[in-house]
């Protein structure tokens, strides 16, 4: 009997042992990007003049794009670069040359600065575009009104455009005032919210269906999709996408405090901690003190440099965060609602993609007014960016 009793508890030992592996999630799917797709796009590419539109990174595991073709024998005859350039050393606004990469001598084409968009002697003899940078799923983020550009000159020339998708870090919702047409720029491309909530894959299948291009032109448009890839799915970039949003953090804060780049207020360009951290030289903006220096390569010439600010620490911020006004507003109330608080009203309202956003500020609304009146047109886009789900 004791025998059976001590058999039988082995038996169900297994069996939980068993039952408890299976309950494990190591058997769900990794996700794939879609440059880790080989099968599904060097066909594409095989026997063809390709060019590429990327950056730093442009990785396929710790190898970059460039070198990964190259080495399977794909003929990449130029490099395009964006904002920051081809190896995202390049501070925001900064002029960008044309050069030639030391390691691959390919040609480099800054997209950047007077030059955005690919003339007919920059795609002479292509026959396709790849298009493979990371972004962050914002508005006023430039390296989609680059892929923009990019897909309109591609029309224009009959040049085919493949874009290999990753993830979007703030892709788990949309929100903020959609673009009104006449306040479009290279910060602003096209109308959609500031958080657009849609991969790089899927705003250019967006772009392209809703004949956004120059004279409702259409691209040649092929985009890989990853694999296991879901909107709601966190993702930690592996890279930093530009040389001022350093953490998974800064970019979830990004959308939010973009607005203080129209302020004097300092959010943190120049430290080690830019958009987590919001500051001034005046002791009335709060306790948490810092310094802004010159810093190569992430920023040059920060605003507040080589002042003491006080302001507050968002480092401790969720990273579930959401845009929301509530930073700006409460800095417009510690200024005591000054006129010039916002000293580049044009620039902010390029970033707002509207002029009513900045005069309902002045004009003393609180944020959940201000909400309520996006929310209509929220409404239509969240209709309209349903149509171009690549992911559930």
């Amino acid at each position: 009997m004791r025998n059976f009793i001590l058999i039988t508890l082995l038996v169900f030992s297994l069996i939980s042992a068993y039952s408890c592996k299976l309950s494990v999630k190591d058997d769900i799917p990794k996700s794939r990007l879609g440059c880790e797709q080989f099968e599904k796009y060097l066909p594409l590419l095989e026997g063809k003049h390709v060019a590429l539109l990327v950056n730093h990174t442009s990785l396929v595991g710790k190898s970059h794009l460039v070198d990964t073709l190259l080495a399977r024998g794909i003929l990449v005859k130029k490099i395009f670069a964006p904002e920051h350039g081809f190896r995202g050393k390049a501070d925001a606004g900064e002029l960008i040359e044309n050069n030639v990469d030391a390691k691959t001598a390919l040609p480099i084409i800054s997209l950047y600065g007077q030059h955005k968009k690919p003339t007919v002697e920059d795609l002479k003899g292509i026959d396709v575009v790849v298009f493979d940078i990371q972004d962050v799923g914002v508005r006023f983020y430039t390296y989609i009104s680059s892929m923009h550009y990019m897909m309109e000159a591609c029309a224009e020339h009959a040049v085919k455009m493949l874009v290999l998708d990753r993830p979007n870090p703030n892709g788990d919702y949309f929100d903020g005032p959609v673009l009104q047409n006449e306040f479009q720029s290279f910060v602003g491309m096209h109308p959609i919210p500031v958080v657009h909530g849609l991969t790089v894959g899927e705003l250019a299948l967006m772009i392209n269906g809703e004949y956004w291009l120059n004279d409702s032109l259409q691209c040649d448009l092929s985009v890989i999709k990853m694999a296991n890839y879901t909107h709601d799915m966190a993702y930690s970039l592996p890279v930093k996408p530009s040389p001022n949003l350093p953490t998974d953090l800064s970019i979830r804060l990004y959308p939010s405090l973009c607005y203080f780049e129209a302020t004097e207020v300092s959010i943190g360009r120049g430290t080690y901690m830019p958009f987590q951290v919001i500051g001034y030289p005046d002791s009335t903006f709060g306790q948490f003190t810092f310094t802004p220096v010159s810093i190569e390569g992430m920023s040059k010439y920060p605003p507040q440099q080589d002042k003491l600010c006080y302001g507050v620490d968002l480092r401790h911020e969720n990273l579930t965060h959401h845009f929301s006004l509530k930073y700006l507003l409460e800095f417009y109330e510690k200024s005591g609602k000054r006129e010039d608080f916002i000293s580049r009203k044009r620039w902010f309202n390029l970033l707002a993609g509207n002029d009513t956003l900045l005069k309902k500020i002045e004009a003393g609304w609180t944020e959940e007014a201000i909400r309520e009146s996006w929310q209509e047109e929220l409404n239509a886009y969240s209709k309209l960016r349903e149509q171009y789900f690549l992911y559930p």
